[in-house]
Formats: C-alpha cells, sequence, structure tokens
C-alpha cells in the first residue's frame, strides 16, 4: 500500500483532471471493436443502430471505469508514485480524493452494467448476463482483490478478451442473432492490437511496475520481449483479417500493408524511445487502431 503522503504536486482544473483520469488516449480500445462488429453487421444486412449504441455506451463506459479503477488501486498498491514517467495519474497527482475516484468508478461501472441490462431484449439473457457479469468482475479484479489480474501476468489476456473477442462478437450478436466466423477472427485482430497499448505501457513502466511487485509480461521476460510481441501482435492481427479479403478480393492486401507500415514505424520508436518519450509511442499506437478499424469500416460499408 502507498502510504506517501497524499500532497497535490501540481495544480490543475478539476475538469482536466477528471479528464486526464479517463485517459481517453486509449478509448480507442474500447469503441474501435464496436464499430467493426458493427460494420460487420452492415456487410450482413443486419445492423441495428439501437443495440450498436448500448454496446458502444457498455464498452467505453466500462473501459472508463477500469481506467479510473486502475487510477485508484495502482496508488494504493504503490505502482503509481512522484517517480513515474508515465502520464500523470490524478490520484497519484494529488488532483483527485482516492475515496472520490473509487466512488466514481463504481457509479461508472454501474452506469456500464445499466446499459447492458438494455442489450437484454436483443439477445438470448443465458449468453448476454454471464457475459456482462464478467466485464462487471474483471473491472476491479484487473487491480484489485486479493488477485490482480494485472499484478500476475494476465494483463495481455484480459485485454484480448475484453478489448477483443467479448466487444466484436457480443456487439455482431445482438445484431445478426449469431456469432460468426468472421466476427471471431475481427475480434482477435482487435484485441492483438489492443494488447499493444498495454505493451507501450508495459515496457514505459517496467522499473516501477518491478520495484511495487507488479508482473506483468514485460516484467517476466524483459523490455526485449515486449517490443517483440509488439510487433507480433501487429503482424497477427493482419492475417486474423483475412475474413475481409473475402469480401473484397486479394488487393485489400495491398491496404492492409499501408496500415502495417503505421505499425512498423510505430515499433521502431517503441524499441528506440525510453521513459516519458514513450508516452508518444502510445498514443501512435491508440492511432493505428483507429487507421485500422477506419480501414475495416471502409472495405465493409462501401
Amino acid at each position: 500500500m502507498n502510504t506517501a503522503a497524499h500532497t497535490p504536486s501540481a495544480e490543475v482544473s478539476r475538469l482536466k483532471a477528471w479528464l486526464t483520469a479517463t485517459r481517453p488516449h486509449t478509448l480507442a480500445a474500447s469503441a474501435c471493436p464496436v464499430v467493426v462488429a458493427s460494420s460487420l453487421a452492415w456487410r450482413v444486412g443486419t445492423f441495428r443502430p439501437v443495440p450498436a449504441l448500448l454496446c458502444l455506451l457498455v464498452a467505453v463506459l466500462a473501459q472508463v471505469a477500469a481506467n479510473l479503477s486502475n487510477d485508484y488501486f495502482d496508488y494504493k498498491k504503490g505502482a503509481d508514485t512522484e517517480r513515474r514517467v508515465g502520464q500523470r495519474r490524478a490520484v497519484a497527482s494529488g488532483w483527485i480524493a482516492p475515496r472520490t475516484m473509487l466512488t466514481a468508478s463504481l457509479i461508472t461501472l454501474g452506469l456500464a452494467c445499466l446499459c447492458g441490462l438494455g442489450l437484454l431484449a436483443y439477445g438470448d439473457w443465458r449468453i448476454l448476463l454471464p457475459a456482462g457479469i464478467a466485464i462487471a468482475l474483471c473491472v476491479p479484479a484487473y487491480t484489485a482483490g486479493p488477485y490482480p489480474l494485472a499484478y500476475h501476468g494476465w494483463g495481455d489476456a484480459c485485454v484480448l478478451l475484453f478489448y477483443g473477442v467479448v466487444p466484436v462478437c457480443l456487439t455482431y450478436y445482438v445484431q445478426a442473432g449469431a456469432i460468426s466466423s468472421a466476427a471471431v477472427w475481427l475480434s482477435i485482430a482487435l484485441g492483438l492490437l489492443s494488447i499493444n497499448i498495454l505493451l507501450v505501457n508495459n515496457v514505459r513502466d517496467r522499473e516501477q511496475d518491478a520495484a511495487a511487485g507488479k508482473r506483468t509480461t514485460v516484467v517476466r521476460f524483459g523490455r526485449r520481449f515486449g517490443t517483440s510481441l509488439y510487433l507480433a501482435c501487429a503482424l497477427l492481427a493482419v492475417v486474423c483479417s483475412w475474413p475481409v479479403y473475402l469480401y473484397r478480393g486479394a488487393y485489400t492486401w495491398l491496404l492492409f500493408l499501408i496500415f502495417l507500415a503505421f505499425e512498423l514505424i510505430t515499433w521502431h520508436d517503441l524499441r528506440r524511445l525510453r521513459g516519458s518519450d514513450l508516452n508518444r509511442v502510445l498514443s501512435l499506437t491508440a492511432r493505428n487502431i483507429w487507421i485500422y478499424t477506419l480501414l475495416l469500416v471502409s472495405l465493409l460499408v462501401f
């Protein structure tokens, strides 16, 4: 537990403090899977705007709740200190009181659950309810509880599941009434690209995470492993996009090579930069997910 005095390190506006805590630069990880799944539903003629919007609200609100929860629990566990090289955290910086942050996280998670209840009208509750419960439990369990997943090396698996497989497949399911193989493959691709956001964080924070007992895969296996996994995830995401080639023809490989060029440039920056300079790489990685998503939308919708 962090027992350091909780004093502000710099004055910021209340609005900026909360905006920083939500980490808007990472929200591509939750929004893009819903956009891709809805585009796929459009492609097969089953797009439904209301459940698509509800899925978007659930995904974004759940990620915001997770970000707020991580801000609180990482501070309590000592993973966020004044030596942090990443973007400032609201609780550790003294901008927002710990109890206020925890309350905000629970309220946001409650709103996500409320939106999720609305999805029960669009699918079998035996599928949707367990998925919703899993999402609600994973938000605090990521950094809290007796076995915080992020502290035991399960962060990458959680991201693949909850920022790829679950949102894409469920968003497609509540619109199409079934889960297609194309949805599964694209869900894996989105999950892999979202893992890269986590990897940039973990490469940047490796030393601080190790000191706090946060055993990420980068802490366990080293920086080189983390940068190599980043490249592997990018390459595998392009491979997992193969259903789109069936829809639009083999020439679409050329478009995905353009996306891959962005990923390779970002990977090069990840390998050569250190410390706070990697914050830029984090933003570029999120940008690349948007590029991938817009590419898929253009191929599936138009």
